[in-house]
């Protein structure tokens, strides 16, 4: 049996029961984490739980966990107060875009001095949850090479299929590295021209002359060094998919070109005085938003409604914490089959360190820093020295966010940590330390907004 000192007791009051069991949940990683109360009302929602299931905190605390779970009776609220105990019961609950996911429960319940049911800690884990282990088959459900068990992008995937069958013109947004250019490409194998030509351009990498002669190509003698016709990406991919990545840099004469493709489908080349029919569908991204770049004029409000007829936001690799294991294993499996490193095991405290890992790069980051833990380490199992600088740095703010705590009390503390975070609070909260979901009753504590 566990034992604890007094020393313990006192610890546990300094640095509040809510907040250990909100570092535990998030530390065990087994899957989703919550607390019931006596009335089976959600009073704690772990970080996996907003993955697994699509609601956040805000959107389940105080309501009826078989309200929350969907679990259409499946779940019998009256087991844990007869049996006190539930080992891996295998349950199908709903996901909030309406798929049922194959789980396992384990319950423990509390009873007051009267024998009275009190509430009780439940850990819901998902039949495919991925562990530390590399998995005995590699992933092979990708979409298109879209890889994702996060709510967020499989709704993603559910529009994509959706808006293909259209030819609708759609605007992906989304951080750098989160795999605009895969989704833009998803979209063309799915449509009816995935026969034809999918070409791609990303218009910050050019400047604006450049662009438009890559774009709406030129005639010869259009200027110096124009020896030869040169047929543009418009014409290229006529009956097909022209992807635009970084749509928010083009320039502003090109975009009236650009919109006039778009409402006529024709264009002149440069230098050029003949018109050029084509059939081309746009899919467009970017990582800035376009309603802000036409409030600062930089951005034509006519084109950002053409462009935006379907948009799709792509979440960043910071909000799909349960991909993040997927990925990981899933590109060292890449690695595996053509390396000669092969590594079979993950140590914990590097999955630890990737879980909690902001990844401002994305996707693409996590890609890279696989690539770089096979060229520089050795053995069968990822440890930290396999891991980049930036992982191993004590000063991080990503492995040691700054507590304010330390020199305000918790209210201004927790005031401070939303001014800094700009109102997000998943920041706010890693900023001073806590779980989102203890963040949240704090912040109502002291009415903050």
């Amino acid at each position: 049996m566990a034992g604890y000192s007094p020393f313990f007791i006192r610890w546990l009051s300094q640095i509040g029961p809510d907040q250990v069991i909100a570092v535990l949940a998030d530390l065990i990683d087994i899957g989703a984490v919550f607390v019931i109360d006596a009335e089976h009302k959600v009073l704690f929602w772990n970080n996996s739980a907003e993955s697994i299931f699509g609601l956040n905190a805000d959107a389940v605390l105080g309501k009826l966990c078989t309200d929350v779970l969907h679990c259409d009776g499946e779940i019998d609220p009256c087991d844990l107060k007869q049996h006190g105990v539930i080992k891996a019961q295998p349950i199908s609950l709903k996901q909030t875009n309406g798929t049922r996911i194959k789980c396992y429960r384990t319950a423990r319940a509390f009873f007051n001095t009267d024998g009275q049911f009190a509430g009780a800690v439940e850990i819901i884990q998902p039949e495919s949850k991925a562990t530390l282990a590399v998995p005995t088959q590699p992933a092979n459900d990708s979409f298109h090479g879209i890889l994702s068990n996060d709510p967020a992008m499989l709704e993603v995937i559910k529009v994509i299929s959706n808006v293909a069958e259209t030819e609708a013109t759609v605007l992906i947004r989304g951080e750098s590295g989160t795999g605009k250019e895969l989704v833009a490409h998803a979209l063309h194998q799915e449509s009816s021209r995935r026969n034809q030509p999918f070409l791609a351009i990303n218009c910050a990498a050019l400047s604006p002359s450049l662009l438009e002669s890559e774009l709406f190509g030129h005639v010869k003698g259009a200027f110096t060094g124009a020896v030869r016709h040169h047929a543009g990406l418009f014409q290229r991919a006529d009956r097909g998919t022209l992807f635009l990545d970084e749509v928010a840099e083009l320039p502003l004469e090109l975009q009236a070109k650009l919109l006039r493709v778009l409402q006529e489908q024709t264009f002149i080349p440069v230098g050029g005085n003949v018109s050029i029919t084509v059939d081309v569908r746009i899919i467009a991204a970017t990582h800035r938003s376009l309603r802000e770049e036409v409030k600062s004029g930089r951005f034509r409000e006519d084109l950002m409604y053409r462009l935006r007829v379907v948009p799709v936001f792509l979440p960043p690799l910071r909000d799909r914490r349960m991909d993040v294991s997927l990925l990981l294993w899933h590109n060292i499996n890449q690695h595996n089959i053509r390396g000669r490193r092969h590594i079979n095991t993950i140590a914990p405290d590097v999955m630890r360190c990737l879980l909690d890992y902001h990844w401002p790069g994305n996707v693409r980051e996590l890609i890279n820093v696989v690539e770089y833990a096979f060229a520089v380490g050795r053995g069968n199992q990822l440890c930290m020295e396999d891991l980049p600088p930036e992982f191993r740095e004590t000063n991080s703010p990503i492995k040691s966010p700054h507590n304010l705590v330390n020199y305000l009390n918790e209210e201004e503390s927790i005031r401070e940590a939303l001014r800094i975070a700009g109102g997000n609070l998943e920041t706010a909260a890693s900023i001073v330390g806590m779980s989102r979901a203890t963040f949240w009753r704090k912040r109502k504590k002291y009415h903050l907004n």
